[in-house]
């Protein structure tokens, strides 16, 4: 995996809008419009799947009827697809055909560009107070971080702080949902279920590409 060593940049967090306990605000429902968010996997779904080698290390990148369902990062294709097996016990695992391939791959290549392919369908299944979280970590910029306890504060449930960092950790879309831009209340990097390295590396990339485009 490809890892920089310039300096960590220290971003600052822009406040979110607050959420209320039915969701998040229309920055962030829109981002969930259509993402079809399900409760459990339907026995014997189709699911397909492509891997391919980014600066972040390997990308597994899945893909239901409702749409992308998982973004898994690591350092070997098979361990990654054998996760994606214990995410749907029930589902029937595809290497992608060339449909899946072509739609999956602007999403690969946006790891090396940073430029996300706009609207893309979310299949997002967790429990109702994860999506609250999930839908409002796609509300943070890029270049820019929130603490557990912002997000904690800002769907209402102020004392969740330790549910809102468990409900991080079982993000099944990195990138896409960006749970690697939650940290610590001092600033300081906290765990990353892909490590703490890909954690660091994409925040330095996101404040560059920030820097960038925020540069006349």
């Amino acid at each position: 995996m490809a890892t920089h060593h310039h300096g960590r940049h220290r971003v600052a967090f822009q406040p979110l809008r607050r959420a209320s306990a039915r969701g998040c605000q229309p920055a962030c429902a829109g981002r969930a419009a259509g993402a079809g968010f399900l409760s459990a996997a339907s026995r014997l779904e189709p699911i397909g799947y492509a891997t391919a080698s980014t600066w972040l290390g390997q990308a597994l990148v899945a893909q239901s009827h409702q749409g992308i369902c998982a973004i898994l990062l690591g350092d070997d294709p098979e361990a990654l697809a054998a996760e994606l097996q214990r995410r749907f016990p029930w589902a029937v695992l595809a290497a992608s055909n060339s449909e899946c391939a072509r739609q999956i791959a602007p999403l690969i290549g946006s790891m090396d560009t940073g430029v996300m392919p706009a609207a893309v369908p979310l299949d997002l299944r967790g429990s109702a107070f994860q999506q609250r979280v999930w839908r409002c970590l796609m509300d943070i910029p890029a270049g820019r971080t929130a603490s557990y306890t912002d997000i904690a504060m800002h769907i209402d449930a102020p004392r969740s702080v330790r549910a809102v960092a468990q409900a991080c950790g079982a993000n099944p879309v990195a990138v896409l949902v960006p749970c690697h831009r939650v940290v610590g209340r001092n600033g300081a990097l906290r765990g990353y279920r892909w490590g703490v390295e890909r954690k660091r590396a994409l925040l330095e990339r996101e404040a560059a590409w920030a820097h960038l485009a925020a540069t006349p």
